[in-house]
């Protein structure tokens, strides 16, 4: 049982690390989860979360990615 509290925890912080991110460049959390499934580009939350705390500008660079 805490075990899922605790998934659902950290996936809930990764989303709102990644809405956070995502917002400066002019999209919205669920848009930027649909589009990169759109194209085809499976990287997982806890990988975005990552990215947008160590690595803003590889994000951007998906972000651009995405929004052509």
């Amino acid at each position: 049982r805490d075990r899922k509290a605790k998934k659902r925890s950290f996936r809930r912080l990764w989303q709102t690390t990644i809405n956070t991110a995502v917002r400066t460049e002019g999209l919205r959390y669920n848009t930027f989860i649909s589009l990169l499934k759109k194209h085809n580009i499976s990287i997982d939350r806890r990988v975005l979360a990552e990215l947008a705390q160590k690595e803003p500008s590889l994000l951007k660079e998906i972000i651009a990615k995405v929004k052509q």
